[in-house]
């Protein structure tokens, strides 16, 4: 795995280095040998917080976590990584063999004054055709709410969205 380490508001030392070389080296079972893994080190305010990212073929995983202490944060984003590649990992390799993938960003929306709408960030991204169950499993893998994608049955823009009872919803337009 080839490690993209970078940090926000905080020096990486080695000591950080050694431990996400240990660590998320145990994940290394999971991926090619030249799958890289974007790592971002932040401090904001008395929150240590690590993210971790691994793009795939047509997939991305993403995790991450925040506590007082570095190193726990970094445990705590291993579980979580972990617990979605095992969950996952059949489904995506039966997937990938047979459909095209969305490659997306994070979508991030701030609720931060009921009166005024403001849009404070902007994203792009590349939509390719998948189904809607593969679209379920991409954003799971994302840990997000709903996930925007191209249908590869309709070729329309749909919406799948997370139900309570862990249930999902599909929203396609209707003109």
């Amino acid at each position: 795995m080839n490690y993209i380490i970078s940090g926000k508001n905080i020096e990486v030392t080695e000591g950080l280095k050694s431990a996400i070389y240990d660590k998320i080296g145990r994940l290394e079972k999971f991926f090619a040998e030249d799958t890289d893994v974007q790592i971002t080190f932040s401090v904001e305010k008395e929150r240590q917080k690590i993210e971790v990212t691994i793009p795939m073929k047509g997939h991305i995983i993403r995790a991450e976590q925040s506590s007082e202490d570095m190193y726990v944060s970094i445990d705590l984003v291993v579980e979580v990584i972990e617990r979605q590649v095992t969950k996952y990992k059949k489904k995506i390799v039966d997937k990938e063999q047979n459909a095209a993938y969305i490659q997306n960003d994070f979508f991030n929306v701030d609720d931060e004054d009921d009166e005024e709408i403001k849009i404070i960030r902007s994203k792009r991204f590349a939509v390719k055709p998948m189904y809607p169950e593969d679209a379920c499993i991409q954003m799971e893998l994302l840990g997000h709410n709903f996930f925007v994608f191209r249908n590869a049955e309709t070729e329309e823009v749909n919406v799948v969205y997370k139900r309570k009872g862990n249930t999902y919803g599909l929203i396609e337009p209707e003109f």
